[in-house]
């Protein structure tokens, strides 16, 4: 058993679980790199009670697995879970938090201190048996009686996602129901010190994986081959899985989002990636690298728009600090060469915790359409991004970079390093 456990192990009961305080790293950085697991679920949920007391919510009823994992540490068949919202949490602003369970599985998360009561859910078996009207109102009575309860006469209940039906069956209990995803997200934007922990062991661990594929690029190897080495060294590494399968090499890393296929990989080529994974303690990792496969040394172009990519990731890094505003970064960013612009990455930033979470700044030409404001805080981390490549042209390049935001600036949670060849 390692020393610093999972936040989420279903085979031990709390008091077995090693305690280990956060700490700062030997290095003299600020960023912890242990964790007490009972702070990591306190904080967390002190933290969306406080949301639920400003935005008057006499309770939440959760459907998300992120953010049933948030409110709780409970996770249970994840990404079953994702497809199927059959599973539920019941989160009320005061009393018991009350997990609504798949059958027979209620074991794995009632060993949790911020789990009181287990029950079974209504609406389990709604997604494969078209019982959607036969599970509703039994769903809808059962919250509604909650509610009564303990909200003390207020009616306000919170659904992060859900469906259509029953969002009416609890309404038809005169519930007063709203969409909570994005109260629930701007809470989750400001991490504890115990999350900023995981996070730096989940891309720890993360770069340990891409140390192996940068290790096994070679001519002849498929993208598939090494986004295989990738996907096994993050489950080594205490990982649960990657959302995307952005790994390409030659004419298929331009434009940008090529999934990883059976091509062959050629010398003289560029291989880019992008993490994208839900790593140790169920938290987000997101970088991303490009390199050069030799033999031989990369051409005058391919170091000319590595340069770019590298130089846009960390000008933009440099404006980045607390009560600067989304906008602001938007304005001061990087400027895009006029070749490039028409296949630039979507956003200059996003936000990293369980998944890529809020805010998301995009170009200040796309400000409007894709971003809203508001103003950067210590405590969020973000990832920084970079896709460099042109209409017509045979190579691109994806960089990104994952940081925290600090009381006066920045720390760098990647640190997986940049290419010296492409950079000379």
């Amino acid at each position: 058993m390692s020393i610093v456990e999972s936040e989420n192990l279903t085979d031990n009961e709390p008091d077995q679980i090693p305690v280990v305080p956060s700490a700062p790293m030997g290095n003299g950085d600020s960023i912890p790199t242990a964790f007490d697991p009972k702070q990591l679920r306190a904080g967390r949920l002190q933290r969306l009670r406080a949301m639920m007391a400003e935005e008057g919510y006499a309770a939440l009823v959760l459907f998300d697995p992120n953010n049933q994992r948030y409110a709780t540490g409970s996770r249970n068949m994840f990404g079953y879970f994702l497809r199927n919202s059959t599973r539920y949490v019941y989160v009320p602003l005061e009393g018991p938090i009350i997990l609504f369970e798949y059958p027979g599985s209620a074991h794995v998360s009632t060993w949790l201190e911020t789990i009181d009561e287990a029950r079974t859910s209504k609406v389990v078996w709604s997604a494969v048996n078209q019982r959607d009207g036969m599970s509703s109102d039994p769903f809808g009575v059962e919250i509604a009686e909650l509610v009564k309860e303990h909200g003390r006469g207020n009616k306000k209940v919170g659904l992060d996602r859900c469906a259509l039906n029953l969002a009416r069956a609890l309404e038809a209990q005169g519930l007063d129901v709203y969409d909570c995803m994005q109260d629930t997200l701007h809470c989750r934007r400001i991490k504890t010190p115990e999350e900023i922990a995981c996070l730096a062991q989940s891309m720890a661990a993360s770069e340990a994986a891409v140390a192996e594929v940068e290790a096994a690029i070679k001519p002849g190897i498929t993208e598939n081959e090494l986004f295989a080495i990738m996907y096994g060294e993050v489950i080594r590494g205490g990982g649960e899985f990657i959302e995307t399968r952005l790994l390409s090499s030659g004419p298929r890393t331009n434009p940008w989002f090529n999934e990883a296929s059976d091509r062959k990989i050629r010398p003289g080529e560029l291989v880019a990636l992008d993490t994208d994974t839900i790593g140790c303690h169920g938290y987000y990792s997101d970088f991303s690298r490009t390199f050069h496969v030799g033999p031989g040394k990369p051409s005058a172009y391919q170091r000319e728009i590595y340069r770019m990519a590298y130089d846009q990731v960390h000008h933009n890094m440099g404006l980045l600090k607390p009560g600067m505003s989304y906008r602001e970064i938007a304005d001061k960013a990087w400027k895009i060469p006029d070749r490039f612009i028409d296949r630039r990455y979507p956003s200059i930033i996003h936000g990293v915790g369980m998944h890529g979470e809020t805010p998301l700044v995009a170009h200040h030409m796309d400000f409007d359409k894709f971003s809203k404001d508001g103003v950067l805080e210590p405590g969020m981390v973000v990832s920084v991004e970079s896709y460099i490549g042109e209409v017509g042209a045979a190579d691109g390049v994806k960089l990104e970079e994952e940081v925290l935001i600090t009381e006066t600036g920045i720390e760098k949670l990647s640190r997986y390093p940049f290419n010296d060849e492409l950079l000379k």
